[in-house]
């Protein structure tokens, strides 16, 4: 079975888990099951790989060069 290929790059990451913190501390701070969509961006974020990125056809990830 072949691994998921990153499509984010490092911006996009560090994004995603800073929301993603800032989503969930929001939830236990007024005490509410929303913080738990915090999960997704963080998930995100720590597997480099957004299934909603290959669905539409993006990838964020910067090229390496091959030589």
């Amino acid at each position: 079975m072949k691994g998921l290929q990153s499509n984010m790059g490092n911006e996009d990451r560090v994004i995603r888990l800073l929301l993603g913190l800032i989503i969930g501390f929001a939830g236990i701070y007024f005490n509410s099951w929303w913080g738990l969509a915090g999960v997704w961006p963080m998930a995100t974020a720590l597997f480099s790989f957004c299934p909603l990125y290959t669905f539409l056809g993006l990838n964020t990830c910067p090229h390496k060069s091959v030589r």
